[in-house]
């Protein structure tokens, strides 16, 4: 599948996957950022992507973020839509910086990866009184 991307600073590399095995591919900071402590900030990731139909486009941190960075994905995972990708839509990632000191993102660091993802979308909603008489229980039910 092609993926057609435009870059917003063209020295900083292309999206590419780092395996034959990888699922996800890899985003660099088009910016240097300062990230202060508790407050929420987009990192602008360089790249404005049309997404195929069917599919929308899932932002992670890389696993290695939390560690080296101090910083985590501010609303746990971030969904680029299908009709996101006019000429101004870059793709940012907000993070939340959870040291007490600002972190550094640097020009060209890799801070989040991306995949796509198939979905379904519901071609109706349909209200229901009841759903199932069994509830199956709430948080941690299951052990």
């Amino acid at each position: 599948m092609n993926i057609h991307i435009k870059r917003i600073d063209k020295s900083l590399p292309f999206p590419q996957y780092h395996t034959k095995g990888s699922v996800a591919f890899d985003l660099c900071a088009r910016i240097e950022t300062i990230i202060a402590p508790m407050k929420p900030t987009i990192i602008p990731l360089n790249l404005i992507v049309k997404i195929p139909k069917g599919y929308f486009l899932l932002l992670a941190s890389r696993s290695s973020t939390p560690f080296k960075k101090n910083l985590m994905v501010a609303n746990g995972i971030g969904i680029i839509d299908q009709d996101y990708h006019g000429d101004k839509d870059e793709i940012g990632l907000q993070v939340i910086n959870f040291s007490r000191q600002n972190v550094l993102v640097k020009k060209g660091e890799r801070i989040a990866q991306a995949l796509l993802v198939k979905i379904a979308t519901a071609s109706k909603f349909v209200e229901k009184k009841q759903l199932n008489i069994k509830s199956r229980g709430g948080f941690g039910s299951t052990g």
